[in-house]
């Protein structure tokens, strides 16, 4: 049975509703780096999901193809994740999406090197007959967090941002936003066949002890 990640790690994955504190170790991911309105057709956004998961697949079914890795083991593709910020602005504006910077992501396999990626990005590039060159190969630290389970249209996220910056407070913290820590998404749900008013996004936001 391939092994999956949300199952595995429920805690990082599927979390409560209600806010909770949270430490995250050292992750590594296949990555695009972009900036504008991800709402944009055909826009970077929408490009670098397709090149995200060009690279997952290439790597998931790498057992195919003779080149199986070292430590390999079969595995659900795990979801997409965003790390989303705007410059010069301590909280999201979600009126002014063409201001949006953002880093997508996918979780990549422990056993996937810098080595296996590299090659399945060349044979990515090779089967697909485009240029795959964007993705990097991401190792990101989050640390500390605040985190819940949303439910419902990115556009309605103010009111669980406010609880959770409500939570971390009375916990003895703050928001420690900037500086590479970045509000985080995880998308559970296919918002092309899931009502808006049903999407499950887990999202986090970095947090450090309250100074006295």
């Amino acid at each position: 049975m391939a092994f999956d990640y949300k199952k595995a790690y429920k805690e990082f994955y599927l979390p409560p509703r209600q806010p909770q504190l949270i430490a995250i170790p050292p992750l590594q991911f296949l990555a695009v780096k972009g900036k504008g309105d991800p709402n944009t057709e055909n826009g970077t956004y929408k490009q670098s999901i397709d090149l995200l998961y060009g690279m997952a697949y290439t790597i998931k079914m790498s057992r195919l193809t003779g080149k199986t890795p070292p430590g390999y083991f079969d595995f659900v593709v795990p979801p997409l994740e965003g790390l989303w910020w705007q410059e010069d602005a301590k909280k999201i504006s979600y009126i002014h999406k063409e201001n949006f910077q953002w880093i997508s992501m996918i979780r990549l396999p422990e056993f996937v090197t810098e080595e296996t990626f590299r090659w399945a990005q060349q044979e990515a590039a090779a089967k697909k007959g485009r240029d795959f060159s964007p993705v990097l190969f991401f190792t990101w630290e989050e640390g500390v967090c605040v985190q819940c389970m949303h439910i419902g249209p990115f556009d309605t996220e103010s009111s669980t941002l406010l609880a959770m910056e409500n939570y971390a407070k009375a916990q003895g913290y703050e928001l420690d936003l900037g500086m590479s820590r970045y509000h985080h998404e995880i998308y559970l749900s296919d918002v092309r066949r899931c009502k808006a008013e049903n999407w499950k996004t887990v999202i986090r936001l970095p947090v450090k002890k309250k100074t006295p």
